[in-house]
């Protein structure tokens, strides 16, 4: 019984020292609320067909004739697609070093072919069904192209800014 008494003394006695040496607690630091992140605008269902559309001139690229496919509309700008023709043959003009300030662009080739070069990745050549992502202001060039290329671009934002690193 001796022992049991021992034990028990000292196991209060670790208990007290534990005590004494836990920090004391601290009245937390107030946490800042989260901003609540901007309304977006409410995106709508919309369809477009090959049948109804239209290719026109409007677009980024004067060598180029787009389809819109009214997803920036129909997103409230947070989206644009459409179907691009690249009007041959491949000039200098087309060949300007650039980059886009997007969050996403993909891009999906319908027809024909288009040699581009990315960089750290070198030439690619692209064909009919290849697909490819360019990450954010990717530098980039296109270096040739099919006179029937015809491509699917999808980009995040609908507005966005390329810049020209040819001047």
């Amino acid at each position: 019984m001796a022992k049991a008494a021992a034990k028990s003394k000292s196991k209060t006695a670790n208990r007290s020292t534990a005590r004494a040496k836990a920090p004391a607690k601290r009245r937390a630091a107030p946490v800042a609320k989260p901003r609540a992140a901007p309304r977006k605008k409410p995106q709508r269902f919309t369809v477009a067909h090959a049948r109804d559309g239209e290719f026109k001139t409007d677009g980024l690229r004067p060598y180029a004739r787009y389809r819109d496919l009214g997803i920036a509309a129909a997103s409230g700008g947070l989206c644009q697609a459409h179907v691009i023709r690249l009007i041959g043959p491949c000039t200098d003009e087309v060949r300007k070093r650039h980059f886009h300030d997007t969050e996403l662009q993909l891009i999906y080739v319908l027809k024909g072919w288009m040699k581009n070069e990315f960089e750290g990745h070198g030439e690619q050549l692209m064909e009919a069904g290849s697909c490819w992502l360019q990450p954010p202001k990717i530098k980039h060039t296109v270096l040739d192209y099919s006179d029937d290329l015809e491509v699917l671009e999808i980009i995040v934002p609908a507005d966005f800014k390329t810049v020209d690193l040819t001047k």
